[in-house]
């Protein structure tokens, strides 16, 4: 293969990575908070008209939004997950109130049809400006919370609520966004472009989750977090105008809006078609089973382990690494195979993640290296394969509802399941003894997160997707792996002998 070919699959395989519904991961972007990073436009947005890339308007539209989208990860740095989760701790959140806090940007998936409506009455880019500015700008009462006169209950309760509403606004945001990139950037230069964009704000949401590490470390040995993440917050408010001014200046190719009418049969097809209900059986069961334990490990390694803030931000580097290398192999098996195989082979794989989290202690964090390497792995082939899979179940005619259906879905099966978890965590004891080990109690709700993943895997069998070789046992799995994952990765392997100076 060419450079320039394995070039351009690299930068589809990017591309369609930024488009997949991002998973809640140890150290990652709270999903929602930071909606124009959250998804690429949809692959059948209607492409602009030739001669496009030489307009000027284009040519500072598409550097605007590479700018934006590189300060809106210094924002994620500042008012996301781990940040998120460090005020929760400093606040007492206890684990029921930290599930729900973490589960929130799954549960707002429910406004995704009032946003698909808002978007095409009002207009994606005024709709989107909106949102993402009220979005990232709700962080600003966290700035004042030493001094509001709030007892530590109604801080928690303001905590919650900034979350709940970035959340929702997210959504909205988001939803737009796509849209407008969908019009914006023509369909030639997609994939180089969002391959380009998703690298760049990989980098910068890397070294600022690092200076940020470092800034919460410091002032966490100073015993000075509590006024640490005020001025976090005061910053992400910052550098969230600075979004807002970059994203004002991006062209709209299709301005104003068409009012239309919310269709309930319309919403109702996906219920309809049996392939498309396989997918969402699917899709709940499988983000029940991740949301069981996923808002925990982030709470896990900064109260139980003791991480650093600076090793959370390399660890979730080095997860996000590992996905981007292994796109293109991902992108060629699923080209070779179809989704359906790899959404299968990928659930089994990851339903043993959470089983090495029983290991770490204190002092003990090399296990982690094993969920670095098989959560970047098998996350970057479930993630492209769960993102191609809806798009050939949907047909062409009606698939926003289908999409909307499969993220709303997906999402409240998350959000109620990390709710139980928390739940389910608040009621057994912190730490216990259990064959002469000490546990804690995140630790179960992982044992059961594992059992219920595995369990949801299999539903994966049973999903039909058209032109596809379907896979419907572990034996078949492992016979098409072996017959069509060695050519695929052959041009791969390939390329690094080459580049190690090799024949």
């Amino acid at each position: 293969m060419s450079p320039i070919a394995s070039r351009h699959t690299l930068l589809r395989s990017l591309a369609s990575l930024a488009t997949a519904i991002p998973l809640f991961r140890p150290g990652s972007s709270l999903p929602g908070a930071n909606a124009p990073l959250s998804s690429g436009p949809v692959p059948d947005a209607s492409p602009s008209p030739a001669g496009a890339r030489s307009r000027p308007w284009l040519r500072l539209s598409l550097k605007a939004s590479v700018a934006e989208g590189m300060f809106a990860e210094v924002f994620t740095a500042c008012a996301g997950a781990t940040v998120l989760t460090a005020w929760a701790i400093a606040l007492q959140l206890g684990p029921f109130l930290v599930g729900v806090m973490t589960a929130l940007p799954f549960f707002a998936q429910f406004v995704q049809f009032p946003a698909a409506w808002l978007t095409s009455t009002f207009g994606h880019r005024r709709v989107a400006l909106a949102a993402v500015c009220l979005s990232r700008l709700v962080m600003l009462p966290l700035c004042l919370v030493p001094w509001l006169p709030l007892t530590l209950v109604g801080q928690q309760r303001l905590l919650v609520g900034i979350a709940a509403a970035s959340a929702v606004l997210g959504v909205v945001g988001n939803n737009a966004w796509v849209a407008w990139m969908g019009e914006l950037v023509p369909r030639p230069l997609r994939g180089r472009f969002f391959g380009m964009r998703t690298a760049l704000c990989t980098l910068a949401g890397t070294l600022a989750a690092l200076a940020a590490g470092v800034f919460l470390d410091q002032t966490r040995q100073e015993e000075t977090v509590g006024a640490a993440l005020p001025v976090l917050a005061a910053l992400a408010c910052a550098v969230g105008i600075l979004t807002l001014l970059l994203m004002a200046r991006q062209h709209d190719p299709a301005p104003g809006g068409t009012a239309i009418r919310l269709d309930l049969e319309a919403a109702k097809l996906p219920l309809r078609d049996p392939r498309a209900r396989r997918v969402l059986l699917y899709q709940v069961a499988w983000n029940a089973a991740v949301g069981l334990s996923a808002p925990y490990f982030t709470l896990h390694l900064l109260q139980n382990l003791q991480m650093t803030f600076v090793l959370m931000a390399l660890y979730s580097a080095a997860v996000a690494a590992v996905r981007v290398l292994m796109a293109p192999l991902w992108g060629r098996i699923i080209d070779r195979v179809g989704a359906q195989p790899v959404v299968l082979g990928c659930s089994l794989g990851i339903s043993f993640i959470p089983l090495i989290w029983l290991v770490p202690t204190p002092g003990t964090l090399w296990p982690l290296v094993f969920d670095v390497l098989l959560a970047g792995a098998l996350w970057s082939g479930h993630g492209l394969a769960v993102f191609a899979l809806p798009l050939a179940v949907a047909p062409r005619k009606g698939r926003p509802f289908y999409l909307a259906a499969f993220a709303t879905a997906g999402g409240l099966a998350y959000a109620v399941a990390s709710a139980l978890g928390g739940g389910l965590a608040s009621i057994l004891p912190t730490h216990f003894t259990l064959g002469s080990h000490s546990w804690v109690n995140l630790q179960v709700l992982f044992v059961l997160s594992a059992v219920a993943r595995f369990g949801a895997a299999f539903l994966a069998a049973r999903i039909i997707e058209p032109d596809a070789r379907l896979v419907r046992s572990f034996g078949a799995l492992i016979a098409l792996i072996w017959t069509r994952a060695r050519p695929a990765a052959a041009p791969v392997l390939a390329e690094a002998r080459t580049g190690n100076g090799e024949p």
